[in-house]
């Protein structure tokens, strides 16, 4: 079987670099024309399941990927909702870095050693606790392609998952907006990168701005 991974289209705080984590933002204009972009490029597919955040970003940008795919069950797996930024949940990166500057430096050099700060924070041991599970489930159940849509930081730890690489590994990693991952799994065999972070349909890549890790 193959998991088709797709990240959610475009959010204004993406664009002005505020982290988002599980509050439930809504894709801007330029995101749903990504999620439209991304439907294009995989019309015509069969899922045997589409599997989403239950967060809008993700959940819309699912529907309108798969809209003219042939696909099975749409289902909410809540497994796959970003990381808890805590305290750091709506603030931009500069407000960050002017109350939490050590925490905030860690994050960036050494990711898997930082809990979110304030309550319900998570690190990223717990995004691997709770996502990696989810897919082993998702790879035993089905047998065909299927789409999954969610963020930035959970898409990096399966990443990580898939790869045997460590969670420190966790910033080598570039997703775009509305990129397109796929990985084959099959028993007894390694997982294989097919593609990665692909945006392709897009545009040209050199023209587009980069993403923010939010």
């Amino acid at each position: 079987m193959r998991f088709f991974v797709i990240r959610h289209g475009e959010t204004a705080w993406n664009v002005a670099g505020r982290f988002q984590g599980q509050q439930d933002t809504e894709l801007n204009e330029k995101g749903l024309a990504q999620a439209e972009l991304l439907g294009e490029r995989l019309a015509g597919h069969k899922f045997e399941a589409v599997l989403t955040s239950p967060l809008a970003r993700a959940k819309v940008t699912a529907e309108r990927a798969s809209a003219r795919c042939e696909c099975g069950e749409f289902l909410t797996v809540g497994a796959l909702t970003e990381i808890n930024h805590g305290d750091w949940e709506g603030r931009l990166a500069d407000e960050i870095a002017a109350e939490w500057p050590e925490e905030l430096r860690k994050w960036h050099v050494a990711p898997e050693t930082v809990t979110m700060p304030g309550a319900g924070g998570e690190n990223l041991a717990d995004i691997m606790r709770r996502a990696a599970p989810a897919v082993d489930g998702a790879a035993k159940r089905y047998k065909g392609d299927v789409l999954l849509a969610s963020h930035d930081a959970v898409i990096k730890v399966l990443l990580c998952y898939w790869l045997g690489a460590p969670l420190s590994s966790f910033f080598r990693f570039q997703v775009p907006n509305c990129s397109i991952t796929v990985v084959e799994i099959q028993e007894g065999s390694a997982p294989r990168m097919l593609l990665m972070g692909d945006a392709a349909h897009l545009g040209d890549p050199f023209e587009r701005p980069e993403q923010k890790g939010l």
